[in-house]
């Protein structure tokens, strides 16, 4: 099948796209407003967008909580999500009102940050604190409220050491959740993750693939 996208005129049940640009990791974004109240929300609009200095983004649908305290307060962190967070991570989604703690709401301990004053998920095996760096709104085809860009920049990280495996992340071993389309989510485990050595380029022009483990060198 195709299909013009601007008109979405697909014919199926629902939009695939996000079904097609799977699987998204997912943005757990923890605020606080100015009045001290806590706001836990999971984006799958998510991504690291940059390395030294890192910056993560996340996308917000009309101007929801998250994206106000933000702008106001400047800060937010980005606690990891998995498959043994996956209902907190679900019921913290729930579409509640301003004043409501996701926090106590999906029954999740909080723990503080060091560089921010947004906490992070307990259980989460790792956190992203982040301080504001610019908002970008994205023209939207309905004439709504839009859609709106988060950049943030990371100054702090969380790992909990138990996941940190000869000195490299143990990422498979903390089974973190990411998004598809529809209501379906995925998860890396042990089991599906794999490594690909980096192709190196011969004298003559051809092209090899490194056999073996990694040898910890980035080339």
């Amino acid at each position: 099948m195709y299909y013009d996208s601007v008109e979405n005129k697909h014919g199926l049940k629902h939009d695939p796209f996000k079904a097609l640009v799977a699987p998204r990791p997912i943005g757990w974004v923890s605020t606080v407003d100015n009045d001290g109240v806590l706001n836990l929300a999971p984006y799958s609009f998510f991504n690291a967008v940059s390395d030294r200095p890192h910056y993560v983004m996340f996308v917000s649908a009309k101007r929801k909580d998250s994206l106000r305290n933000i702008e106001a307060n400047g800060e937010f962190t980005c606690s990891i999500s998995t498959m043994d967070t996956r209902d907190g991570m679900n019921i913290s989604s729930a579409p509640v009102e301003a004043l409501a703690d996701e926090f106590a709401l999906a029954d999740l301990e909080t723990a503080p940050s060091h560089f921010v004053k947004p906490p992070r998920v307990a259980r989460a095996p790792a956190s992203l604190e982040c301080k504001h760096w610019k908002t970008i709104e994205l023209p939207d085809v309905s004439g709504d409220d839009g859609h709106f860009i988060v950049i943030g920049q990371v100054i702090g990280i969380y790992i909990d050491d138990a996941v940190i495996k000869d000195g490299i992340v143990d990422t498979a071993s903390f089974r973190p959740l990411a998004r598809m389309g529809y209501m379906d989510y995925a998860v890396v485990t042990p089991e599906t993750a794999f490594s690909l050595g980096r192709p190196q380029v011969q004298e003559d022009g051809s092209v090899k693939i490194p056999e073996g483990e990694w040898d910890g060198v980035y080339r």
